[in-house]
């Protein structure tokens, strides 16, 4: 029993001793390892934010009337470029009754109290002629008599306004014609003939005829994120593209930031504005999408590298690359890094141009001949 116990433990040892030997040849007969390089280059690197938004003139004017009313004819449509006094629209006033019957009665009222001022005056003068009264009498006679006149001047022309709307006592004050106040293009007119009006007041902003913007001044106005805005300040360079116009890039100036924050969606937003450089060969349209990419910093012509090639100390989180030194052999170099655009980083010091930096996939041998070290 025990010499067959010992041949099993004898062949499981040869077994083991066998399996292992085929192991290590097999293993040995895999492809090695070979890991690809590439080498830093120069380049532009930007750093940047964006933000979203959209372009709005920087001036855009609504215009409104100064009277209620009815749209009678309109002068203008979305697209046409007016000047300052242009005509914009022409309003029918249509009267409240009541108080188009209680100018009438205001009217005869008027009336009948001058024909009694007129008898007076005409009393007066005869006596005043014939001296029997003195003169002060008779100027408090005239002045009577004048104010009799004044008052019914008065009443008709209160009854012309709420008749038409205007009168010619009263010159541009009140007026039926809808003139534009600004030079520019109308970006928008909401009403149409028919359309019933009212005019602006202290318990009413009214109703809008027209907007006008001057297009010749467009701004970027979107928000930005408040992890982001403490990176950025006025004066910045922005680049904005928009949806709707392709393959173009617009330049900008950050001139606007604001000082509190709006929460938006559990996140605090910032309005920012910037102004767009003019270009007269592309029109832009108001209310178009846009992205603005903020430009934090930027250097030109400098050693970079692709952020993907940097590794980082676990103990110091130093930078670091692997070099190669021979075939297949690296060896560690520290590097300093500057500005990153998210793809590219900066190299400070600690490579050249010429190292062949390693990159961190894995390849088999077979490919070895056909990759490229540049």
């Amino acid at each position: 029993m025990k010499k067959i116990i010992t041949i099993l433990v004898l062949v499981i040892i040869f077994a083991a001793f066998g399996g292992a030997l085929y192991y290590l040849y097999q293993k040995n007969q895999q492809n090695p390892v070979v890991y690809k390089t590439e080498q830093a280059e120069k380049r532009t690197i930007i750093k940047k934010t964006v933000a979203t938004g959209t372009i709005t003139p920087r001036e855009e004017v609504p215009v409104k009337p100064n009277i209620s009313g009815i749209i009678e004819k309109l002068f203008v449509d979305a697209g046409d470029t007016v000047q300052v006094g242009d005509l914009i629209a022409r309003l029918k006033v249509v009267p409240n009754v009541t108080n188009l019957n209680n100018s009438k009665n205001q009217i005869n009222t008027a009336r009948i109290n001058l024909n009694n001022e007129k008898k007076s005056y005409d009393r007066q003068k005869e006596l005043f002629d014939k001296g029997v009264i003195s003169a002060n009498d008779f100027d408090q006679a005239t002045t009577s008599y004048n104010i009799a006149k004044q008052n019914l001047s008065s009443a008709k022309e209160t009854f012309e306004i709420i008749k038409t709307g205007t009168t010619a006592g009263i010159g541009d004050a009140a007026t039926t014609e809808i003139k534009a106040t600004i030079t520019g293009m109308v970006l928008e007119v909401p009403v149409k003939v028919g359309n019933q009006v009212i005019e602006a007041n202290n318990f009413n902003e009214g109703t809008t005829i027209a907007s006008i913007a001057n297009v010749n001044e467009m701004i970027f106005e979107g928000k930005v994120d408040e992890s982001e805005v403490g990176k950025i300040e006025e004066g910045l360079p922005l680049e904005i593209t928009v949806g709707a116009i392709q393959d173009k890039v617009f330049d900008a100036v950050l001139d606007h930031i604001a000082p509190q924050g709006v929460e938006e969606n559990g996140a605090v937003q910032f309005e920012i504005e910037g102004t767009l450089t003019r270009d007269d060969k592309i029109f832009i349209r108001a209310g178009l999408s846009a992205n603005a990419s903020i430009i934090l910093e930027k250097k030109e012509d400098v050693l970079s590298l692709k952020e993907a090639l940097i590794q980082f100390d676990k103990e110091t989180d130093q930078a670091y690359v692997e070099v190669e030194t021979g075939d297949q052999k690296f060896e560690r170099r520290d590097v300093e890094l500057g500005i990153s655009d998210g793809i590219h980083v900066e190299i400070l010091s600690g490579i050249d141009k010429d190292d062949r930096i390693k990159v961190w996939n894995e390849t088999t041998g077979k490919s070895k001949s056909n990759q490229s070290r540049g």
